[in-house]
C-alpha cells in the first residue's frame, strides 16, 4: 500500500539527545575518542587575555572548524560552515546544540590574523597528534620514505611578470668549498676564490652564483611556476613530505614549486633526523652526492633507484670508463688513461685524455665528438658515497623495500588529493599554507589513529574518554 503525506511529519515537536543522533560507529565519533582536545588550550592560552575583553569563541571548536573542512575535503571556509549548520555530526562533534547559531564563516579568518599567524601553532598540533600515534607504538620510523608533490596556488597562470632573484645558498655550500680546495691543495692545484656576496665593490658573476630571471605571479608572490613535462605549467606549491612504512605521516616543509626536491631536502631532514631512521627512502630527484654524504655520515642507510646515464645513444657510457683508485685516473675501452686534470667549482674532478691518442683512435665515433677529440669524464670529490648508494641498492630486500613507495608516500599523496583537497589551495602566501598542510596531515594521522584504535577494540561505543578505560556493559 502507497503511502502519501509523509511531510507532516515536519511539524511534528519531538524530544531528543544529540549524542543519539550520531550513529555510534561515525568518524567523528571515533575521532573525539581517540584524542583529549584539551591540549589546544596549552598551546594557545597566551594568545588570549586572562582577564579583560569579550568572551572569546571556544578555541577547541575555533580548531575544530578547520579540522571538519580538510577532514572531509570541503573546498571553502564559507562552504563549511554551510555544512555545519545543517549537519548533525558536525553540530555534535563542535559541542553545538541544534539551536546553537554557527560562527560566521570570516570567524576563523579573523581569528588567524589576529592570534595565530606568524606562529608554529598548527605545526604544534600535528606533532601533538603525532606523539599520541607514537604513544600507542603505530609508528615505526626505523624505514621513513620522502617525497615531494606539488599543490596548485591560488594564482592565474597569465597574471605574472618576470625579475631577478638571488640563488639562495645550497646548505653543503660552506662544506663543499672546503673540500674542493682541499682536493685541489693535494692534487697541487691553487686553491679556488670565491666571490664574497657582501662584497658590494666585487659582486657575483651572472649564473648559478649569481642573480636569475624566474616567473613571480602577482597574485601570490610566495608560489613559485612549476612545469613538470611541456603541458602542466602553473604557480604551485611544493610539499615536501616523510612517512613512515604504515603511512603515519611524520614532518613536512612547504616550499614555492620552482624549488627542487634536493634544494629543499635539507629543512624537511632536520625535522625527522633524530626519530631513529635506519633506512631512507627516496626517488632519483635526491640521488644528489651532498644528500647520500648527509645521511651516510649520520649513519642513515639511503636507498635511491638506478637512475639511467644521461649518454647520447651510441656513445659509451660512463660505468665502460673504468676508474683506478690508486693512480687517480680513468681507464677508457681501448686501455687508454684519462689523467686528472682540475677540480672545478662545482665540486667535481676533470680527467682528460690525450688528444694526439684519441685522433686515431677506432672508438673515437663511440667515445666523443668534440672537436679537439679529447675525451672529458668527470668524478664528484663525494662519489665514494654515490658509490656506497649503489652498494646499498644492491643489498638483498632493497628492491623490494623501494617498490613500498607505492604503498606509502605515493598512496599518501593520492589519499590527500582526492580526498582531503590537497590538489589546489584557495588560500594566498606560504604562511597559511602551511597552515592548510599542517591540519590536512594532522587529519590524514588522526583518522588513521582513530580507526587503528577501533580496529583493536580500544575505543568504541562503550569507551569512555575520560577514564581511558571500557564502560561496563
Amino acid at each position: 500500500m502507497m503511502t502519501q503525506n509523509s511531510d507532516k511529519k515536519r511539524e511534528q515537536i519531538q524530544m531528543f539527545c544529540m549524542d543519539d543522533l550520531v550513529p555510534k560507529d561515525h568518524l567523528l565519533r571515533l575521532i573525539d575518542r581517540a584524542i583529549d582536545w584539551s591540549f589546544i588550550y596549552d598551546l594557545v592560552e597566551e594568545k588570549y587575555c586572562a582577564d579583560n575583553g569579550r568572551p572569546s569563541i571556544d578555541p577547541v571548536v575555533l580548531i575544530k572548524i578547520p579540522l571538519i573542512q580538510y577532514l572531509y575535503g570541503i573546498k571553502s571556509m564559507r562552504q563549511t560552515i554551510k555544512e555545519i549548520e545543517v549537519n548533525v555530526a558536525y553540530r555534535w562533534f563542535l559541542g553545538l546544540e541544534m539551536y546553537d547559531p554557527v560562527p560566521h564563516f570570516s570567524t576563523f579568518g579573523k581569528n588567524y590574523t589576529r592570534r595565530f599567524k606568524d606562529t608554529d601553532l598548527f605545526e604544534q598540533i600535528f606533532a601533538k597528534i603525532l606523539e599520541d600515534c607514537y604513544k600507542w607504538d603505530f609508528v615505526d620510523p626505523s624505514e621513513v620514505f620522502v617525497d615531494a608533490t606539488h599543490i596548485k596556488a591560488r594564482a592565474n597562470s597569465s597574471k605574472m611578470r618576470k625579475r631577478i632573484a638571488k640563488q639562495e645558498a645550497l646548505f653543503y655550500e660552506d662544506m663543499l668549498k672546503k673540500e674542493i680546495n682541499r682536493d685541489r691543495a693535494e692534487h697541487n692545484k691553487k686553491p679556488l676564490k670565491y666571490h664574497d656576496d657582501n662584497d658590494d665593490d666585487n659582486p657575483p658573476p651572472d649564473g648559478p652564483s649569481g642573480g636569475k630571471e624566474i616567473k613571480e605571479s602577482t597574485s601570490d608572490p610566495e608560489s613559485g611556476w612549476f612545469h613538470k613535462g611541456e603541458h602542466k605549467q602553473v604557480f604551485a606549491y611544493s610539499v615536501e613530505t616523510a612517512c613512515d612504512k604504515n603511512g603515519w605521516v611524520l614532518g613536512y616543509t612547504v616550499s614555492p614549486g620552482n624549488m627542487h626536491d634536493s634544494r629543499t631536502f635539507k629543512g624537511l631532514y632536520d625535522k625527522i633526523k633524530d626519530i631513529g631512521i635506519e633506512t631512507l627512502i627516496a626517488d632519483a630527484g635526491y640521488k644528489t652526492p651532498a644528500i647520500a654524504k648527509l645521511l651516510i655520515d649520520d649513519g642513515i642507510r639511503p636507498l635511491f633507484p638506478y637512475k639511467r646515464p644521461m649518454t647520447k645513444d651510441g656513445f659509451f657510457r660512463k660505468y665502460e670508463y673504468v676508474y683506478d683508485e690508486y693512480y687517480d685516473c680513468y681507464i677508457c675501452p681501448n686501455d687508454q688513461v684519462l689523467k686528472y686534470s682540475t677540480t672545478n667549482r662545482d665540486g667535481y674532478r676533470e680527467y682528460k685524455s690525450c688528444k694526439q691518442i684519441c685522433a686515431g683512435c677506432q672508438y673515437l665515433s663511440q667515445c666523443t665528438d668534440s672537436r679537439d677529440h679529447q675525451k672529458l669524464i668527470t668524478r664528484h670529490v663525494w662519489e665514494d658515497y654515490m658509490e656506497q648508494c649503489e652498494e646499498i641498492r644492491h643489498t638483498t630486500g632493497m628492491s623490494e623495500l623501494y617498490k613500498l613507495r607505492r604503498e606509502t608516500i605515493e598512496r599518501l599523496f593520492g589519499t590527500a588529493k582526492e580526498n582531503h583537497g590537497f590538489r589546489y589551495t584557495q588560500m594566498y602566501g606560504k604562511a597559511r599554507m602551511e597552515m592548510k598542510v599542517g591540519l590536512t596531515y594532522a587529519c590524514l594521522n588522526l583518522k588513521k589513529l582513530a580507526k587503528m584504535l577501533q580496529r583493536k577494540g580500544i575505543i568504541g561505543p562503550s569507551y569512555d574518554r575520560l577514564s581511558g578505560c571500557l564502560m561496563a556493559a
